[in-house]
């Protein structure tokens, strides 16, 4: 038995969802394919700008009545935008879900503009914009992806910079709207103790008017890499608990449509830079030339279902992940199946697939150091 159910629109707008019926709170929420690569240089920053004016008035509400529509009935009103992805979202007792569909449509989908709340916005970014980059925890990564995508469109800034941000009125939010806006790319996603039969006659009531929009742009792939001078709890034991030479050490991996990033960061000390560095080179190379032990390799699946479970534990989590799944691979793997996969791989494989992705040769550095 299929864990959802999905129903599409002759706009081509499709609607999934997941039945749960231990809950008594909604999940739900609008998934576009539309991020910051999809900007042109000038328009750096107005998907997440976007993001911000979607709250400050439809033609048929003011600011206030966006905001007080859901919180009157304790609900929760949110949205967030990464390089490939705006979500419009919110969270409800179930017999509210109704206003929430019907709000959620009405900022995605009928927003205006206006050009005195574009002005406040536009200081409320800056201000974002400045504490974000007095942090060099959370902007180095930021940097990173510039000097890793170079000139391309995945390696700007999610924020903009500040004369994109600037730059910016009514006009310019229609425009990057009409470019990138597709019916058949846009993903209505909930999770709750709602019938499917609700879900699909409310889908018809409040998203079967919405026109067809074909998106006029076209992704530029990122096929070029080259290395630039300027990575997990066994990187954690080494650096940190062994050696105390960090305070805090993560490793990421970032996935797009056409490629993906793993990056190690870490902050140290200035004398036990180089020697932190080498550690990761020597953790890495131990990935690269010898197989992980059976023991070892089963922990570290034991960990990864673990944590997938917990997730999916997460309503409001399962949620968003139906939308960007459907996107990306048009199709949502139960867990089931990603336990099925996880279980089949070998240390061979992860070995092979070290000495692929982690080449010295095709490392990328970045350094923040203070100045002397």
């Amino acid at each position: 038995m299929e864990e959802y159910d999905i129903h599409t629109l002759s706009n081509g707008i499709r609607v999934v969802h997941r039945q749960v019926t231990h809950t008594k709170i909604a999940h739900c929420g609008f998934t576009l394919d539309i991020g910051s690569r999809d900007e042109k240089p000038h328009q750096q920053g107005i998907a997440h700008f976007w993001e911000h004016m979607a709250f400050k008035g439809t033609r048929k509400r003011k600011s206030f009545h966006i905001l007080n529509r859901l919180e009157a009935v304790g609900g929760e009103l949110n949205a967030f935008t990464t390089k490939e992805k705006i979500s419009f979202h919110a969270s409800v007792l179930d017999n509210h879900y109704e206003k929430a569909f019907e709000l959620l449509t009405d900022i995605t989908f009928d927003s205006v503009f206006p050009e005195k709340q574009i002005e406040r916005e536009r200081n409320v970014i800056l201000e974002e914009m400045a504490m974000y980059y007095d942090s060099p925890e959370e902007s180095i990564q930021d940097e990173f992806d510039a000097v890793v995508f170079d000139n391309h469109a995945l390696g700007f800034n999610i924020l903009g910079t500040t004369e994109s941000v600037r730059s910016f009125h009514r006009d310019d939010f229609k425009r990057f709207i009409a470019e990138n806006l597709d019916t058949s790319r846009v993903i209505f996603s909930s999770v709750g103790n709602v019938p499917f039969t609700k879900v699909k006659k409310l889908a018809e009531k409040y998203l079967a008017d919405i026109p067809t929009y074909t998106a006029k742009r076209q992704r530029e792939p990122f096929l070029h890499f080259a290395p630039q001078p300027g990575m997990n709890s066994k990187l954690n034991l080494a650096l940190r608990e062994k050696h105390g030479f960090v305070y805090s050490v993560e490793a990421s991996y970032s996935p797009f449509l056409e490629t993906g990033l793993m990056a190690i960061y870490f902050g140290t000390e200035p004398k036990q830079l180089h020697k932190s560095l080498s550690l990761i080179g020597k953790e890495l190379k131990l990935l690269r030339d010898k197989k992980m032990g059976t023991l070892q390799l089963h922990t570290a699946k034991e960990q990864l279902m673990g944590q997938l479970a917990m997730s999916e534990e997460s309503n409001l989590s399962f949620m968003l992940m139906m939308g960007k799944s459907l996107l990306d691979t048009e199709r949502i793997d139960s867990l089931p199946e990603i336990f099925e996969q996880i279980r089949r791989v070998t240390a061979e494989q992860i070995r092979d697939l070290a000495n692929e992705m982690l080449d010295e040769s095709r490392w990328s550095q970045l350094l923040y150091l203070p100045e002397e």
